[in-house]
């Protein structure tokens, strides 16, 4: 496990039903920068949790910084601990961010997003996306 709680395989989530937030959140920027790169990923990921933290403060503490060419983040103690259930918080950002990926990108991230096993239970299927 590394500083934010991610298995050090390097496979976030991988096949886990109970896993920690900052196992699924590590999955979504992974997904999300291999696709956008990271300063893009830490940008959207950033305006998604500036929304929501109005109805969850401990997104606050999600926090995004440029390590040399790269963007990294670190996250709330809270998202380390294992649960059967998605955090509040985590749930909150990605209904902010989804809408700004379908603005910036049509249904292409959200596809993408969709090949992850672990992140189809953040990223269900809507009515309005297909």
């Amino acid at each position: 496990m590394n500083e934010n709680g991610v298995p050090s395989d390097g496979k976030p989530g991988s096949g886990v039903a109970a896993c920690s937030a900052a196992v699924l959140f590590s999955a979504l920027w992974e997904a999300l920068a291999d696709v956008l790169g990271t300063a893009a990923a830490a940008t959207l990921l950033k305006r998604a949790a500036r929304r929501a933290a109005i109805r969850s403060p401990e997104l606050a503490e999600l926090v995004f910084q440029r390590e040399e060419l790269r963007y990294g983040y670190s996250l709330p103690p809270s998202w380390k601990e294992q649960s059967e259930e998605t955090s509040p918080a985590l749930r909150e950002l990605v209904a902010e961010l989804r809408p700004i990926l379908v603005e910036l990108t049509g249904q292409v991230i959200l596809r993408h997003l969709e090949q992850f096993p672990q992140l189809r239970r953040l990223f269900p299927e809507q009515e309005q996306d297909r």
